[in-house]
């Protein structure tokens, strides 16, 4: 049996110690430590808790304060009070108990603290901590109190004062008069503080409201623009197709044509505006206001000249090309105002042919419509759609004139004539450019 092979020892040699790397203190650590963390946590809870607690009861808490601390002088100074603790406390709970409905009672709570104040001051003895509970009040009655019956509180203050002082006023007359001061600067200060949170709320309320107004003349000015004309197109094309139908066959499919790309545009505008309507709720349309349909521009002219045309008057288009490089709020703009000066042509003036043309020069964008209608009578009422042009153009930071051509309208007497003769009507807009 052969011996065990003999092991053999392998020296090595020491491996060195790692640099130190210097420690890199945590954030909490470095900030103060998770005890600070902690106790600045607990602070802000209990700040929170604190707010939530309704005003209600941190007058109860004030209340209760008054009274007890009342209640302590009036028991030193038992020896002195003229019919006993028990009268003296029940004028100091008088006296402290209304500060608990100083925000829901202010007017009845002062009135009551002051007078058993009064009573307190002149029958029995004047405490020294009674008047600073009555400040208190005075001051509630500005701050919470509607403004009319605020008003009773310096008169009140004024009676208490004087009772107050009866007995002491002659002796130092300065007092008093200081002291009244004080007492109707704190009046004062409540009552401007309320004064001026409800001039905000007022502020709020109007600006509320004509945001809603805005909004209200914006979408009816959408809908009488778009969806107005397209019905008016709508009508003119039916009573053509009508009266074509048996002579003109083929005429009166064209209109029929017509009718149907109309209408197909009218649900288009009536999308987009139902999208101005739903704006914000859920995100689903832009910050520009824009629904689902885009809304036309001054390349879309010519397509609005040919609809009118298939049963209206023949419409002439000219447009610069330079105004078709404008923004596109004034495109837009430009757009609606030729399109409510064809409804008014297709409603009311019986024109044969309207010149619409659209310059852009000097800074300003100019959109002139001229048709050779019947006009509009002198001292003619604008309707709904001049007012919306006009309201238009406004927010723009242009200007607009309109009337019939040749008389005191934009033409004045004499003025130029309309596109095929004499008469007709005229609305010109200048919208400046940025």
């Amino acid at each position: 049996m052969s011996p065990p092979p003999r092991t053999r020892a392998i020296r090595t040699a020491p491996v060195p110690p790692a640099p130190s790397v210097p420690s890199v203190p945590s954030v909490p650590s470095a900030l103060g430590g998770p005890r600070s963390w902690a106790a600045g946590a607990r602070a802000a809870r209990l700040l929170r808790a604190l707010r939530a607690v309704p005003g209600g009861h941190w007058d109860l808490v004030l209340a209760g304060g008054f009274l007890l601390l009342m209640a302590v002088e009036r028991t030193g100074a038992a020896d002195e009070l003229h019919g006993g603790p028990p009268v003296a406390l029940a004028l100091s709970a008088a006296v402290a108990g209304p500060l608990a409905v100083r925000r829901t009672r202010p007017l009845a709570g002062y009135l009551v603290g002051a007078a058993a104040l009064s009573v307190e001051a002149l029958f029995v003895l004047p405490s020294p901590v009674s008047p600073y509970a009555d400040l208190v009040g005075l001051y509630s009655l500005g701050l919470y109190a509607p403004r009319r019956r605020a008003w009773f509180g310096p008169f009140a203050a004024l009676l208490g004062m004087a009772a107050y002082f009866a007995d002491l006023g002659h002796d130092y007359p300065v007092i008093p008069a200081g002291v009244l001061f004080l007492w109707l600067l704190g009046w004062a200060v409540g009552y401007g503080t309320a004064r001026r949170a409800e001039e905000r709320e007022a502020a709020r309320w109007r600006l509320r409201r004509e945001v809603v107004a805005e909004e209200r003349a914006r979408l009816a000015r959408e809908l009488h623009d778009s969806v107005g004309h397209t019905l008016n197109v709508v009508l003119v094309q039916a009573g053509a197709a009508r009266r074509l139908l048996d002579r003109d066959p083929e005429r009166t499919r064209e209109l029929l044509s017509g009718m149907e790309h109309t209408g197909r545009d009218a649900l288009d505008d009536l999308d987009r505006v139902l999208g101005l309507l739903r704006r914000g709720d859920d995100g689903e349309y832009g910050d520009d206001g824009e629904g689902a349909a885009p809304q036309p521009g001054l390349a879309d002219l010519e397509r609005l000249a040919g609809r009118l045309g298939q049963a209206g008057p023949r419409v002439r288009v000219r447009i610069d090309p330079a105004a078709r490089r404008v923004p596109r709020s004034l495109d837009v703009s430009a757009y609606r105002i030729v399109q409510e000066a064809l409804t008014n042509t297709v409603k009311h003036a019986g024109a044969r042919t309207v010149e619409v043309t659209v310059r852009c020069a000097g800074g300003r964008l100019a959109v002139e419509v001229c048709d050779d209608g019947r006009g509009a009578p002198a001292g003619y009422t604008p309707g709904r759609g001049l007012l919306g042009v006009a309201e238009r153009v406004s927010m723009l930071g242009g200007r607009v004139e309109h009337g019939p051509i040749g008389s005191d309208g934009p033409g004045g007497p004499g003025g130029p004539e309309g596109p095929d003769g004499p008469g007709g009507f005229r609305l010109r807009a200048e919208l400046p450019v940025p």
